[in-house]
């Protein structure tokens, strides 16, 4: 039997009965990590060496699960999927991922991703390429591409992400599988690698929106490591899963979804439009209201440009500590600025090397007020637009992207350059500059690939995100789907 195409409810329980081990699942996972592994190279390191841990009466414990590389585990290589990093052993562990293992949930590999999250496509880190479980020719998406990969594969039930703009949202849509990034400061960052402090949330990637709900409960709560982490001990998610959203009201941006908008459509982006219609339509037909509303099409156009201007200025200042001084491999030189420029030279990629030369431009002192204020400026107007919909609505509900995962090849759309197809494959964008709750479920296939639906709520309100998304959840049936193409 295959125990890792289980959820964590079903594990847990044949774990209490004694009809399967925790030794015996860490073996599966690990087996099936080497597989993936071979076929996707969707991990920087599998941990052979991994233990059982006493089965208790907490959901987690015994059950294996993954880590996205930019997680801090002590003792455990964590390198963010960069040369920079590619010895680094930390000495302490993330908040996170502390909260599972005290949990009993035992850590089987890390997963890779793109540098330092810094890219969309999981095709960036230093171990290579990512490759879509369910299409070896397409991407997962970035940057929690391993972690995605690992879950839709069925390596286990649930692994870490992290989200500076859609790493995890994105990836699941690609992958077929749930990504929930819970409202800024649920979780704690203290021992995530930061990329843009103001943007980036923990988060995880699962196979129903039910075991987001146990896993993310495990990892939540306040941390005095991180002042931005907030009191949730009110906050039960798996409780709140009732599946009871009749007095609920939804909407979605027309500009977004009207299929009008958009010049020459591709295949894939009609069909893509066409299921997510189809899908409004099976939620209304359960009782749920859902409207159609607008929304201004240049601030629609401008949540890309706004996301790279303060995420790349946010990144170039966090990681000016990567030196090859205080940690990472020396560089080479005859004084200190000349082995610093080799580190960077030499451990960054060509993607992560552009973003610190666009951040360094943007807060140089003269240009500063024009882009990265001006940025910040239509960030809150931005902001203040799903606010504003939120006093009538209680999610935003939308398509993820322009269609499934993209070929690996590099080949683009006829319609990449529009900017209507770009404020549609990047609104996800929107939850991280408010820090809103937000997930993304499987909600259909386009071309045999499958593609997502994604919730977005009001900050603090996680429990009804979530208590939506399992209640349009349980309409398809779309949960608990393994990768046909390596299963």
């Amino acid at each position: 039997m295959n125990y890792m195409n289980l959820g964590i409810e079903e594990l847990h329980n044949l774990l209490k009965e004694g009809k399967v081990t925790s030794k015996e699942l860490i073996e599966e996972s690990l087996k099936l990590s080497h597989e993936v592994q071979d076929k996707c190279n969707a991990f920087v390191s599998i941990l052979d060496d991994a233990k059982e841990q006493e089965v208790t009466d907490n959901l987690l414990s015994g059950i294996p699960f993954g880590v996205k590389d930019n997680y801090s585990t002590k003792s455990v290589l964590s390198t963010g999927s960069s040369n920079t990093l590619k010895d680094y052993v930390p000495f302490f562990d993330a908040t996170a991922y502390k909260n599972l293992k005290n949990a009993g949930a035992v850590m089987v590999n890390k997963t890779a991703m793109d540098e330092f999250g810094m890219g969309g496509t999981g095709t960036t880190g230093h171990t290579g390429i990512q490759k879509n479980p369910w299409d070896l020719t397409r991407m997962c998406a970035g940057s929690s591409s391993g972690s995605a990969c690992a879950v839709a594969s069925g390596v286990y039930p649930y692994a870490l992400g992290s989200d500076t703009g859609d790493s995890i949202r994105k990836p699941a849509a690609y992958c077929g599988i749930v990504g929930y990034k819970p409202t800024y400061g649920l979780i704690s960052r203290y021992g995530l690698f930061a990329f843009a402090s103001s943007l980036d949330h923990c988060g995880v990637l699962t196979r129903s929106v039910k075991d987001a709900a146990i896993v993310v409960d495990e990892m939540k709560g306040k941390d005095e490591k991180d002042l931005t982490s907030w009191d949730s001990s009110n906050i039960n998610l798996k409780d709140a899963l009732t599946g009871d959203i009749k007095n609920k009201k939804l909407c979605y941006i027309k500009e977004l979804c009207d299929i009008n908008s958009y010049e020459n459509p591709n295949e894939e982006l009609v069909k893509h439009l066409e299921n997510f219609k189809e899908k409004i339509e099976l939620i209304k037909n359960s009782g749920v209201i859902v409207e159609e509303v607008s929304v201004d099409r240049k601030l629609l156009n401008a949540i890309a440009s706004v996301y790279v201007i303060l995420s790349c200025s946010e990144a170039t200042s966090n990681l000016s500590n990567l030196t090859g001084i205080s940690f990472g491999p020396r560089g080479e030189g005859n004084s200190w600025e000349e082995q610093v420029k080799d580190y960077r030279t030499k451990g960054f990629s060509p993607l992560i090397k552009r973003r610190f030369v666009i951040g360094s431009y943007i807060l140089q002192k003269e240009n500063q007020e024009r882009y990265f204020i001006n940025a910040q400026k239509v960030r809150r107007l931005v902001v203040d637009t799903w606010k504003k919909l939120y006093e009538t609505y209680d999610a935003v509900v939308l398509p993820v992207g322009i269609g499934p995962a993209k070929l690996l090849d590099g080949s683009q759309d006829a319609l990449t350059k529009d900017d209507n197809i770009q404020a549609l494959d990047e609104h996800l964008q929107v939850a991280n500059f408010g820090g809103f709750p937000s997930i993304t479920i499987p909600d259909g296939f386009v071309n045999n690939l499958p593609v997502g639906l994604n919730i977005t709520g009001n900050c603090y309100k996680d429990e009804d995100v979530l208590n939506i998304a399992y209640a349009i959840e349980s309409l398809m049936d779309y949960k608990n789907q393994i990768a046909k193409e390596v299963r």
